[in-house]
């Protein structure tokens, strides 16, 4: 073959398998069988391997690559918000009359679609062409996943070329596994001696995030596509034309979608798929609904979390009976004794239930619930495990009422009770349970993100004695570890590593790891902004503690009552030896006397609505930065409200307080004037 002829047959080969891909896994309406498509693909294959001149990004042979680069973090073109839930088909009535009010005298339509059950992604298509993919993340920054998702078959890596063709199209999708598939799945998992996936949500979610995209390739994923994100270079003016139009790309669609004209059809679409979830072959937890008109839908706008004109009703938790065998205690970071329920296992949404939680005692006495008993089970959300009720008829007489012992199961000290919370509590700062779940919180990528330190070591160092609190850490050697299970010379060294380059992370880091009850990361962020060290935090009386704003005192009185006891002093005295950052990274301060260079010293800001240049949490660094405080509320003590795209309730609260407000141009002017002074 010529190089001339040998070219159009690729491309002839690529059109062909590109069509045959389509018709197999968007349309489920196969023309030829698996054997001719597969000797069309060697053919490509052949040809690409003789003259790889030829091979494009978009080549069906191109859908698996080599190892995934993690860490990657990219913004969306457009934020993936939340939309807000309901619970009971009936109160869409109230989303109706919300929508009604804000489009006086308008005819409203509404779209309602199912609410697949799986991951979240953006793919990005640049003239047709397939250049990213990415997870939702937080939903203005996700992960790039786009050599994993480029082996999903109902992907396609080009575009159905339409016209106009945009130029840009970014759309949001859901991957996930049919739900026949997982047991094949999970028993090739366990033949090769690896955990069995809870459900089939969790396994889409796991395959995409493997660092071997010929492994994601061999999983049976599937994509519905559900949303536009961005566009340029086409218009749409309703969410049913943009349908139309992602169908004609070649994009997959989930075939249940409808249009009503009022909010009693989407009602009984509600009821009808509630009865029918089931008989799907893939995991739907919802329906969503939305306005049709894309103008209604600008008119409508967001709150900083949710778009206002969507929502979603849940389909009812799924539930199942089983029986309690046994009831275990489990004791946490804060000494707190929980009561967990061991159950004969039990299938309810995918997944088979073994434990559930019974949270404290009261929850017991209060419920009745008894050892032997027979339960009803629900999974909240189809995720987590919760007992509803107990089948009282069903009692034989063997049951066995269970309290929560007077000492701590784990290190057999005495426990306190307390009036003040309904929490029972082992109060032995030694007790090796706790200090397993102090140490994990304290590596948890909150606090000092040590990586290479899971539960399973954290096990194998307490035990050992080789850890007896979270400084002795900063101690261990490589000879300690390599001694342990599974732990070779490398990994030994890996972890070394790990632990001694985190040692610059932030004192409000530091400060949430320590694990003091009520203190997450934001309340150790207010911390350290005021007192500016965690010394000066750990001398504080509890009315200075609680004068802070946005800190109430019960906060105050856990910090103090921590820093409080001896054990506790003498671990920061360690921590700090060991060379942990302990104190506010020093701010430059203004030289000039510019006003503008002033403007954030020893101010009080607030954020809300999404910014177009920086994400809220950058923006708050670089307010700190120049000596001001960002909370979370405002209040008659804000000094200015900074309000980016779909500010939420925070917006009319500053103008109710006649608090100032900053738009994101005018912060922009603001810290360019500050850093030209510093």
């Amino acid at each position: 073959m010529t190089n001339q002829s040998t070219q159009e047959r690729v491309e002839a080969l690529s059109q062909k398998l590109r069509y045959h891909q389509h018709k197999y896994y968007i349309e489920d309406q196969p023309e030829i069988s698996d054997r001719e498509f597969d000797e069309l693909m060697k053919e490509l294959e052949r040809l690409e391997a003789e003259q790889p001149e030829l091979i494009r990004p978009d080549s069906p042979t191109q859908r698996v690559g080599g190892e995934v680069a993690f860490g990657t973090r990219v913004r969306h073109r457009q934020g993936m918000l939340s939309l807000d839930n309901t619970y009971k088909p009936e109160e869409l009535y109230g989303f109706d009359q919300r929508i009604r009010r804000a489009l006086p005298d308008q005819e409203v339509e509404y779209v309602a679609e199912l609410k697949i059950d799986g991951l979240g992604v953006a793919l990005l298509y640049e003239d047709g062409l397939l250049v990213r993919g990415a997870t939702r993340g937080d939903g203005e920054y996700g992960e790039d996943m786009t050599a994993n998702l480029r082996t999903i078959r109902s992907i396609p890596l080009r575009l159905t070329s339409i016209q106009p063709m945009p130029t840009v199209l970014e759309v949001r999708g859901e991957v996930f596994i049919p739900k026949d598939r997982l047991d094949e799945i999970n028993r090739q998992r366990t033949e090769n001696g690896d955990a069995p996936f809870a459900n089939a949500r969790n396994a889409a979610a796991g395959s995409v995030r493997l660092h071997d995209s010929s492994i994601t390739a061999s999983r049976p994923l599937d994509i519905f596509i559900y949303a536009l994100g961005d566009v340029e270079g086409i218009e749409f003016t309703t969410h049913t034309e943009v349908f139309s139009s992602l169908a004609a790309m070649g994009l997959k669609l989930n075939p249940h979608t409808e249009v009503f004209p009022s909010i009693e059809g989407v009602i009984e679409y509600c009821h009808r798929w509630t009865a029918q979830r089931e008989s799907l072959p893939y995991d739907a937890d919802g329906v969503v609904v939305k306005v049709n008109s894309i103008a209604q839908q600008i008119e409508l706008g967001a709150t900083a979390k949710s778009p206002r004109w969507a929502i979603s009703c849940k389909f009812p938790a799924r539930r199942g009976i089983t029986k309690i065998r046994s009831i275990e205690v489990q004791v946490g970071r804060t000494g707190v004794l929980t009561p967990v329920a061991i159950l004969e296992p039990v299938q309810v949404a995918g997944a088979t239930i073994t434990h559930a939680t019974l949270h404290n005692e009261q929850e017991l006495i209060r419920k009745d619930i008894r050892v032997g008993d027979t339960i009803v089970l629900e999974r909240s959300g189809d995720v987590i495990p919760k007992i509803v009720s107990v089948l009282t008829e069903k009692r034989d007489g063997t049951e066995t009422i269970f309290r929560l012992p007077d000492r701590c199961p784990t290190c057999n000290e005495p426990v306190e009770r307390s009036t003040r919370e309904v929490a029972v509590r082992c109060v032995n700062s030694a007790c090796p349970m706790q200090l397993k779940r102090r140490i994990a919180h304290f590596a948890s990528r909150g606090a000092l993100n040590i990586d290479g330190l899971g539960p399973a070591l954290i096990e194998q160092l307490v035990d050992a004695e080789l850890v007896r609190d979270v400084a002795d850490l900063y101690t261990l050697k490589s000879e300690d570890l390599v001694e342990l299970e599974r732990m070779g010379e490398k990994s030994a060294d890996n972890l070394i590593r790990s632990i001694e380059a985190n040692k610059g992370a932030p004192a409000a880091k530091v400060l949430f790891g320590f694990g003091i009850f009520h203190v997450g990361e934001n309340v150790a962020e207010l911390l350290i902004d005021h007192f500016r060290s965690i010394d000066a935090v750990a001398s504080a009386h509890v009315e200075e503690i609680e004068g802070i704003h946005g800190i109430g005192p019960q906060i105050a009185e856990s910090v103090s009552k921590f820093f409080g006891q001896p054990t506790n002093q003498n671990l920061l005295k360690r921590l700090k030896a060991a060379g942990l950052q302990f104190g506010r990274a020093p701010e430059q301060k203004s030289s000039g006397t510019s006003e503008s260079a002033r403007f954030f010293t020893g101010k009080t800001f607030v954020l809300t609505g999404t910014l177009s240049t920086m994400t809220r949490s950058e923006a708050a660094a670089k307010i700190k930065a120049l000596g001001g405080k960002v909370v979370s509320s405002v209040s008659k003590s804000t000094d200015a409200l900074i309000v980016g795209d779909s500010p939420g309730r925070k917006y009319n609260r500053a103008q109710q307080l006649d608090v100032s407000i900053l738009t994101e141009e005018a912060f922009i002017s603001q810290l360019q004037e500050g850093n030209k002074e510093t």
